[in-house]
């Protein structure tokens, strides 16, 4: 299926392709593939979220619970094992660093759906996230190998489509499948899944690295806080886009985390029944987000070799342009067309995000770095960011119900997408400064 798929998709890409670069078949299939698995890694994480308006009653949590478990509870143990995994990607084999995680999650997500309470859910909540952290730093160490630097905006925003439709596919479940198997339902089929893709896994091959591994220096030491933070340091220190690129994905992911209460705002301020929004949402998460990528991702590279500005700047002007939409919608009447046009580009602009940060990411850090690089990012990214939000909001929108405002959900969420606009000039420096850093880091 997958190499049917990677032919027809060369054809599309050939007239674009320089024969030097030497794109196979096998290189778009082996794209594809990660891309499932990052699909499934995303409905496994978006589950709980989407699952919201059943699992926050059923189990008795309060706001802030539901944040920690959405947000702290998953996100810190991903992120920093997400760090360390870099590191150790950057070392062993990265497939079967993969298969590793993806079973490790996926039997956990199995115990999820046992939960009775909060303790019982944060328990594999927090192993979940060190399972999922293997994925991201391995798959994009093997994709910046196995295709031209170029091509890392669209290629990573292919991957990074997982995201979107593993948003998208949660909420499809939710409509369609929670009738049949209830929520806990769910996520043992999601779980079973899983464990049969991690068992596939297996029997692919590693892609040989651009740069080969030093051979005289230990796991362990890759592994120590020293190493690990003196690389850091001297990278970051060295471009200041790749500094801006990560403290602006980290002020955009703050809303990210916020969202975590988009299902319970649409419920219980905007007077949604719950299989319903899930429906309508399902379908437009899926739509809006694989354009976001497509644009964030393509856009991005035909920018960059256009104008010589790095891919944030055509971030930043993404996000000027919806900006207007994604405040509005939360102040309109559902029946308004304007409602659904600002619910598109909110998860649009999410879409967009992905290819434009990561690919940036991916030219800027070294090859035999990239790893602890790509770790750093998500460390960053998911704790300061994500975490963060959906903790915060969570804190927000009970103290707002606690002294009686009406509606504490939108508060929360405005205030949220006010903060993230302070990324647009941050991400318009970090574009400016990109080819002068890139330059740079060759040196290193």
């Amino acid at each position: 299926m997958f190499q049917s798929l990677a032919h027809k998709v060369l054809n599309i890409m050939k007239p674009l392709v320089n024969e030097s670069e030497q794109i196979k078949s096998s290189d778009i299939a082996f794209l594809l593939f990660l891309s499932l698995i990052n699909v499934i890694n995303f409905i496994d994480r978006q589950l709980l979220i989407s699952f919201a308006n059943w699992i926050k009653p059923e189990l008795n949590l309060s706001n802030f619970e539901f944040g920690l478990l959405a947000g702290l509870v998953f996100i810190f143990f991903y992120a920093v094992m997400g760090l360390f995994m870099g590191a150790i990607a950057d070392r062993v084999n990265r497939t079967r660093l993969i298969a590793f995680g993806l079973g490790l999650w996926s039997v956990l997500t199995v115990f999820s759906g046992a939960a009775k309470g909060f303790l019982s859910l944060a328990i594999p909540r927090m192993f979940i996230g060190v399972g999922e952290s293997t994925l991201t730093p391995a798959a994009l160490s093997l994709l910046g190998d196995r295709f031209p630097a170029r091509w890392q905006g669209l290629v990573v925003s292919i991957y990074g489509m997982g995201v979107s439709i593993g948003l998208g596919l949660s909420l499809f479940i939710v409509a369609y499948l929670e009738p049949i198997f209830g929520w806990r339902g769910c996520f043992y089929l999601l779980g079973s899944i899983g464990v049969m893709m991690a068992v596939g896994m297996l029997f692919i091959k590693e892609t040989p690295r651009k740069q080969p591994i030093i051979n005289n220096t230990s796991i362990l030491h890759d592994l120590s806080f020293t190493k690990v933070y003196r690389d850091l340091k001297v990278l970051l220190s060295a471009s200041p886009s790749l500094t801006a690129t990560l403290l602006g994905t980290v002020i955009f992911a703050l809303l990210l985390g916020a969202t975590s209460f988009e299902q319970l705002w649409f419920a219980e301020e905007r007077g949604f029944d719950r299989s319903v929004i899930a429906q309508k949402t399902a379908g437009i998460a899926i739509s809006a987000g694989i354009l976001g990528n497509l644009v964030g991702g393509y856009g991005g590279d035909i920018f960059l070799r256009w104008s010589g500005i790095g891919r944030p700047y055509f971030l930043a002007l993404v996000m000027l342009l919806l900006a207007p939409f994604i405040i509005t919608y939360r102040f309109i009447d559902p029946d308004n067309i304007f409602f659904w046009a600002g619910v598109f580009a909110m998860y649009f602009q999410i879409g967009c995000l992905y290819g434009p940060a990561f690919g940036t990411i991916q030219d800027l850090a070294p090859s035999n770095k990239r790893g602890i690089v790509v770790g750093f990012a998500v460390l960053l990214i998911q704790i300061c960011g994500a975490a963060l939000g959906a903790v915060t909001a969570g804190l927000m929108i009970d103290i707002f119900t606690k002294y009686g405002f009406s509606q504490p959900y939108s508060i929360t969420l405005l205030i949220f997408t006010a903060i993230s606009l302070l990324a647009i000039p941050i991400f318009v420096f970090a574009g400016r400064r990109f080819e002068r850093d890139r330059q740079k880091m060759k040196e290193l």
